[in-house]
């Protein structure tokens, strides 16, 4: 398989793309991700285009790929939390409740640009403040949508999740690999 340019520095991301053994380098994108879409969708479709344009620019001739990942409750979108107080608002805010994960991807080569969203619905457990304290305190979540990792420390409170697990750790690799070899690898 041909190597692609991931343009994220995303750990988790790198270990998706390695658990599919799809070969990759990375190029980080530094792109304004400041985004007027009101639809989750719409956002992370938007924002993973920008990321993986702005990669593609400085390498025409390869293979792009580039992702965003929110999380969404209500009418609210909520990205990597400012401080611990937004990492506390956020997670008093989703525990007890289901909420959307939505991760938007771009792969874009010299022939075709081509944008998907993948979403997953995830539930909460009840927390009291203590645990999500206790859990802020951790560290794990300060870079993450939605403050946590469902892979991590944070595994024991999520209830249940219907659709792809990988898409809320931060990348649909299946979705990403099927995309992959039916339109960019041959």
């Amino acid at each position: 398989m041909n190597s692609i340019i991931l343009a994220s520095g995303s750990p988790r991301r790198k270990e998706i793309l390695n658990n599919h053994e799809i070969p990759f380098r990375v190029c980080v994108s530094e792109v304004d991700e400041t985004c007027d879409h009101k639809s989750p969708k719409e956002m992370v479709m938007e924002l993973s285009k920008r990321k993986a344009l702005a990669v593609f620019t400085d390498y025409p001739n390869e293979i792009v790929l580039g992702a965003d990942t929110v999380v969404a409750y209500k009418d609210e979108i909520l990205g990597k939390p400012k401080n611990d107080e937004d990492a506390f608002r956020m997670l008093h805010m989703l525990q007890g409740h289901s909420h959307q994960v939505y991760t938007g991807v771009t792969i874009c080569s010299k022939d075709l640009v081509k944008t998907f969203y993948e979403k997953t619905d995830v539930i909460v457990r009840p927390m009291s403040e203590d645990e999500i304290y206790s859990y802020i305190a951790t560290g794990e979540g300060c870079d993450k949508a939605g403050s946590y990792a469902i892979q991590g420390l944070f595994k024991p409170y999520i209830s249940s999740f219907e659709g792809d697990y990988e898409n809320v750790v931060g990348l649909p690799g299946k979705k990403v690999k099927e995309q992959l070899f039916a339109h960019f690898i041959k």
